[in-house]
């Protein structure tokens, strides 16, 4: 196998040559960072004591074996000890020419189709939130004139009739306020793209979270410290770390745990419906010990509005989709009582512009 070492390395998918034993005897490089682990160490490992599939494949790859046929599996949740399952399909053939040897091969789900999708959501999003800021932008006078004419009747109320003249002024700036975070969000500059080393980012955001809103949570850092720079704008990045450590913050019963991790996945393509696409090689993970997302805003969490927090605006998640879709990246997460993850992928900069902000 010597003279195909090359075309091995420069598979783009994660590759594993397994044993009649079911033990990995080669990886290729995507497979290495797949498993965040070197050939050698996972060499005459059970595969499936690395790999995590939601599906029993244990008995189908011996037949396949037996038979020298290939098996195909398609949408099946992947995971490995260092990252949050991910929807796949898998390959695994017969070996010419080695009796027993099987290759298999993981395919992260290409996010072709739901790039369509998630365009026309985009768009969506994008006429509600610009009829949203006309609409903010002519409520907010009439607002001053109510809760103008609510304190000037407070001038002349006694204590009793008091209580209802304050609620009319707390719940206009209520509104206000509200409104505002409206016009934030569609008034989101363009991001200024750079070379940025995204652990400055992190270390900045969870400094910033321990000493106000999550002063209360244990906020663990396990970052891989070989992860190249990202193209973004360290401003925008920070403000999406910071919400996303307050979401989690705000969703613990009392004292929980958040861990910031981030690891190089060479195989993450972001794949749209005409065929192209481009390489999401960093990820960041923001994990969480909390309840979980309610079971019925699940698939609609990053739309303007949808909130699972009493009195919540529902933008502060539509708002780091936005940013991350402007850096050309992706935001995903997958949530069960005990762990919800929120995985950003963010491109690397381009090799030589090496000078991080």
């Amino acid at each position: 196998m010597n003279s195909d070492k090359s075309i091995w390395a420069s598979l783009p998918v994660p590759a594993f040559l397994i044993d009649g034993d079911d033990r990995i005897t080669d990886v290729n490089s995507a497979g290495e960072g797949f498993l965040n682990a070197s050939a050698r160490a996972v060499q005459n490992s059970p595969v499936w004591d690395l790999i995590a599939v939601d599906a029993p494949l244990e008995e189908a790859l011996q037949r396949a074996r037996a038979n020298g046929t290939p098996l195909f599996v398609n949408d099946v949740d992947v995971g490995t000890g260092s990252r949050a399952p991910l929807q796949c399909a898998l390959q695994i053939a017969p070996l010419a020419n080695y009796p027993g040897m099987m290759i298999l091969m993981i395919s992260p789900r290409e996010l072709a189709g739901r790039m369509t999708q998630n365009h026309s959501v985009k768009s969506a999003a994008q006429s509600a939130i610009g009829m949203a800021e006309m609409l903010a932008h002519e409520i907010k006078n009439p607002l001053a004139g109510i809760t103008g004419a609510a304190q000037l009747l407070s001038m002349n109320l006694g204590p009793d009739d008091l209580e209802l003249t304050d609620l009319i002024v707390a719940e206009s700036r209520r509104i206000v306020k509200l409104l505002e975070q409206v016009e934030q969000f569609g008034n989101l500059s363009a991001p200024d793209l750079k070379p940025v080393n995204i652990h400055d980012v992190l270390d900045r955001a969870r400094r910033s979270a321990l000493l106000g809103f999550g002063a209360h949570m244990s906020i663990q850092e396990d970052y891989d410290p070989s992860l190249p720079l990202a193209l973004g704008d360290p401003d925008q990045l920070l403000q999406v770390v910071l919400n996303l450590l307050k979401n989690a913050s705000e969703a613990a019963t009392g004292n929980g745990t958040i861990r910031i991790h981030s690891y190089f996945e060479h195989s993450f393509r972001l794949r749209r419906s005409d065929g192209s696409g481009h390489s999401l090689p960093l990820q960041i993970e923001i994990i969480d010990d909390g309840p979980g997302l309610p079971e019925g805003i699940k698939a609609d969490i990053f739309d303007p509005f949808v909130s699972g927090k009493e009195n919540g605006t529902g933008l502060g998640l539509a708002l780091v989709s936005k940013i991350i879709s402007d850096h050309d990246g992706w935001i995903s997460v997958t949530s069960v009582p005990g762990r919800t993850v929120f995985r950003l992928s963010l491109p690397r900069a381009p090799r030589g512009e090496a000078t991080p902000q």
